[in-house]
């Protein structure tokens, strides 16, 4: 029988050893503190945050891009949507992309070592604006009709920012929690194949809805982190799709036993 049999397609990431476990845990950890630290140490750099608020707000409006006012009082029609606009902000955050990090890392190791070093390209990348461009968000900016929802309907995460040394409020731009969003959908649909994958890209569409509506980020805040996510993505490449062995070629029946080839013409 010389019946021609199809090559089968194999992933990448099935031929990729995952990365040992506690380096990885160390590394991801490690990047986290560095961040968080360097937040800290560019809390301080804050004289300019409310004259730079005011030059983006402006911008904006220059710019005719729609007003952060519009987001929030859609939110502020009942108190029950502006608490679980809060409580997305608070809480989703951080676990989401922890928990598409170790999915990666359990099934697609490749893409897992792919998605790691575009988080740590950006987030790297935005230590550098907090000392360059102190930027105070929305909701502390007189004049624009904005309110700080976290404070008025909870949960907040922020104390005063005087007394607040576990965050640097005046740090919004970039927006990374829409910069991770973003990483988070586009690192599942370049990781999976079903046809519902693109829904994945709800996730930062929610995420700008929310930090825009709860006054913490502006829009610029998350246009600068979709440009710095995609200079990341343009450097740091996905891992290709495996080729298959031989050429695709039509199955065709082999001819039965005792039938000649070419009979009955």
């Amino acid at each position: 029988m010389n019946a021609r049999t199809e090559p089968v397609e194999t992933e990448p990431d099935a031929m990729t050893a995952r990365p040992p476990l506690l380096r990885e845990f160390l590394l991801v950890a490690g990047l986290f503190l560095v961040y968080k630290l360097g937040r800290q140490l560019a809390g301080g750099r804050n004289p300019g945050a409310f004259r730079n608020a005011r030059r983006v707000w402006h911008f904006e409006r220059a710019a005719h891009l729609p007003r952060e006012t519009a987001v929030q009082s859609a939110l502020l029609h009942g108190d029950a949507l502006a608490h679980l606009a809060n409580t997305y902000y608070a809480v989703v955050h951080f676990p989401a992309t922890v928990a598409f990090l170790v999915w990666l890392y359990v099934r697609r190791p490749a893409h897992y070592v792919w998605a790691r070093r575009v988080l740590a390209a950006v987030t790297g990348a935005a230590l550098v604006l907090p000392f360059t461009f102190p930027l105070a968000p929305p909701r502390m900016l007189a004049g624009t009709g904005l309110v700080d929802t976290a404070r008025l309907y909870g949960p907040s995460v922020y104390g005063p920012p005087a007394g607040d040394h576990l965050s640097n409020q005046f740090a919004a731009m970039p927006s990374l929690h829409f910069g991770w969003a973003l990483m988070v959908a586009t690192g599942l649909v370049a990781a999976t194949r079903s046809r519902w994958r693109w829904l994945w890209l709800l996730h930062p569409l929610l995420t700008l809805l929310v930090i825009v509506g709860t006054a913490n980020h502006y829009w610029l805040d998350a246009l600068v982190a979709t440009a710095m996510l995609g200079v990341a993505l343009a450097v740091v490449h996905p891992p290709r799709r495996a080729a298959t062995t031989a050429a695709r070629g039509t199955r065709r029946p082999a001819p039965r036993e005792g039938v000649l080839v070419g009979a009955g013409r």
